[in-house]
């Protein structure tokens, strides 16, 4: 039994970091192999910069028309995935703008047509956003969108669009996206079609410990319901060039290392910790291993919207497996559901 609303206030107001993550650290080892850390090697694909909803916290998106706006083609995106491939990748990461023009259709035929070139990547593709505006745009219940999706070849769907499920924040830092309970229903939905799903939560925003909580506890709700969610990711807001950035102050390493912690204690439910490199660095990372974190993510091939934040940290497979190892572990790839481990 994971710990209380309550309990999990107190941990964020407390002073025991270590306590904290001495204590998550138990449970990572009683929930995963204690000997082994993971980590994954995909391309993450950003299709279009365009879309509708101007979020304060993004410094990525163009409004439509812009000059500075894209869509790949598909070509393009096929191009990418060789080189994924050639690195010894097993999944495309697909995610872009809300682009008002683009119908079911449109997801259809780039699906289809990744799938029989490469029928062999997995496909983890869009957020609850985007597939809510596909569905939107098309005149399609959720339900139907995904079940669409899904026989043009989707495989799973990431966790992106979270940000804090709370809609006192969400009013906020991104009034014109989906709300919490949309962000809910569609992971539900997607559930139960039979797709897996990952869960996350961008903090740093200017949300208060309670609106953390309020976050995780409707991750662990749903995933109590349904058993949907593979893994749980909470990552740092990255400030620069962002409107919300000039608003609110810089998270630190230490409030990254607690929130990680808390996570593994509280969602007891989701086996799987995720400890990010992209926002607080490699360093930060290799610490969350002895935080409740046992895996370390994507080497990211390609990564392009908290570049666009200023973000810079870059990685390779080398080095994911170096820090893993000088923590103590033993490194392991995986593949997008955590159900492969490729011992080197």
């Amino acid at each position: 039994m994971g710990i209380t609303p309550q309990k999990a206030l107190d941990l964020f107001r407390s002073d025991d970091l270590v306590g904290i993550g001495m204590a998550a650290h138990q449970v990572r080892k009683k929930k995963n192999d204690p000997r082994i850390v993971t980590y994954q090697i995909d391309r993450n694909v950003n299709y279009t910069n365009f879309c509708t909803e101007y979020c304060s916290f993004c410094a990525f998106y163009r409004p439509l028309g812009s000059k500075e706006g894209y869509l790949l083609s598909f070509e393009s995106i096929h191009q990418k995935i060789e080189e994924m491939l050639e690195l010894g990748g097993t999944g495309l990461l697909l995610q872009g703008g809300l682009h008002p023009d683009l119908r079911i259709e449109y997801y259809e035929n780039l699906l289809r047509s990744i799938k029989q070139r490469y029928p062999q990547v997995h496909l983890h593709c869009f957020s609850a956003p985007e597939i809510l505006c596909i569905a939107e745009v098309s005149s399609l219940t959720v339900r139907d969108t995904i079940a669409r999706l899904k026989d043009a070849g989707l495989d799973s769907i990431p966790g992106g669009g979270a940000e804090i499920l709370d809609d006192e924040i969400r009013a906020r830092i991104s009034r014109l996206k989906c709300t919490s309970g949309e962000w809910e229903d569609m992971h539900r939905t997607a559930h139960a079609l039979g797709l897996r799903t990952t869960a996350t939560m961008m903090f740093g925003c200017g949300e208060e410990y309670r609106h953390r909580v309020n976050h995780l506890q409707r991750i662990r709700r749903i995933q109590a319901d349904t058993g949907g969610f593979t893994a749980f990711i909470p990552w740092m807001f990255a400030p620069e060039n962002t409107a919300l950035g000039k608003k609110v102050s810089q998270t630190t390493a230490v409030d990254y290392l607690k929130t990680l912690a808390i996570s593994r204690l509280y969602l007891d439910n989701i086996d799987h910790i995720q400890s990010s490199w992209l926002t607080p660095g490699i360093k930060v990372c290799q610490v969350g291993l002895q935080f409740g974190a046992d895996d370390v993510g994507s080497i990211l091939i390609e990564e392009n919207v908290v570049y666009a934040a200023g973000v810079r940290n870059r990685t390779n497979e080398a080095e994911l497996r170096r820090i893993i190892f000088d923590a103590g572990y033993i490194p392991a790839q995986r593949d997008t559901l955590y159900r492969s481990y490729f011992l080197k």
